[in-house]
């Protein structure tokens, strides 16, 4: 449980100007979130309507200025924009000499460590890397859920305490992750939170093929009840027809995906192997039970998807 307590603004001087160049969902959120702890944003940039939205209705009278003046502005620097485009923003900010020595520059890419922020360093920045491991909306809720957050944290060992105490001002909890693991942790997360949403919505759209009215009052209770159970549990939580080696429920599943949604067989299929085969090595799922299961998993992915089947 965080240790983290947050005294009124009033109560502590201000002591960093915070900037945020790329004003999506997460930018904004973690800037409010220091200024909660006594910093004081000085500029975001941003470029569609909707970042200027979310900007005015995070951060009021900040205001919406170029990169290089936030840069300019501010002593810590959030860069918040996509993957893909955080190395490209890095070298351009660093060869128009907007980069000043000392001023803290931060990413919240899952994907890349510190070294991203390499350019930045040469030119005399402190590169952190302080990725939250939580999905935001784009409102203020953002930043009450960012209490007890993890972040994924790398930076350079001398700079390990000041990216931890970042994290604990806007009310995280740090979780170091070295320079060589930060891919492998992004996919982790990846694998857990995006395709949980894939598979509720198919879910959720399934049922309502089958007549249900309240799809997400039905998988609530369910849902929540899986999620705890296989965080406290792991493994051990399997439950359902293929984890008890029921090869004619998993037919029958199988077929009446091709009859009415042939477009999730393929990750039912691929879902119902990696759950076999996790059943299996936790001894859930009996070896003379695998057999037959594994079968027909293997007949389902061999036959067409186009209906000829039927």
């Amino acid at each position: 449980m965080s240790t983290f307590q947050q005294s009124e603004p009033k109560d502590r001087p201000a002591r960093l100007a915070v900037g945020v160049v790329g004003a999506g969902r997460v930018g904004p959120a973690l800037a409010a979130a220091l200024q909660l702890a006594g910093h004081r944003p000085v500029a975001v940039s941003g470029v569609s309507d909707a970042s200027r939205r979310r900007a005015a209705a995070l951060l009021p009278d900040v205001p919406m200025t170029s990169p290089a003046e936030v840069l300019e502005r501010a002593d810590l620097v959030l860069l918040t924009v996509p993957d893909d485009t955080l190395p490209g923003l890095v070298e351009g900010l660093a060869e128009t000499g907007a980069v000043r020595p000392g001023q803290l520059l931060v990413h919240t890419s899952g994907r890349y460590g510190a070294r991203v922020l390499d350019p930045a360093l040469r030119a005399g920045a402190l590169p952190l890397a302080l990725h939250p491991a939580m999905t935001f909306t784009g409102t203020p809720v953002d930043v009450q859920r960012l209490a007890g957050c993890s972040f994924g944290v790398t930076a350079p060992e001398e700079l390990r305490l000041a990216a931890e105490a970042l994290v604990i001002e806007m009310g995280g909890e740090p979780e170091w992750i070295s320079e060589e693991s930060r891919p492998l942790y992004h996919a982790a997360l990846a694998l857990g939170a995006n395709h949980l949403v894939t598979l509720v919505a198919e879910s959720m759209d399934l049922l309502r093929t089958a007549g249900v009215e309240a799809p997400d009052r039905m998988l609530g209770p369910l849902l929540g009840a899986a999620l705890d159970n296989a965080l406290r549990s792991g493994d051990a939580a399997l439950t359902g027809p293929v984890a008890r080696g029921d090869a004619g429920t998993v037919a029958a599943h199988v077929a009446e995906l091709r009859a009415h949604a042939p477009e999730t067989v393929a990750g039912y299929l691929a879902m119902a192997r990696a759950t076999a085969d996790r059943a299996l090595a936790h001894g859930l799922l009996k070896p003379e039970l695998a057999e037959d299961l594994l079968g027909v998993l293997a007949d389902g992915a061999s036959l067409p998807d186009d209906g000829s089947d039927r």
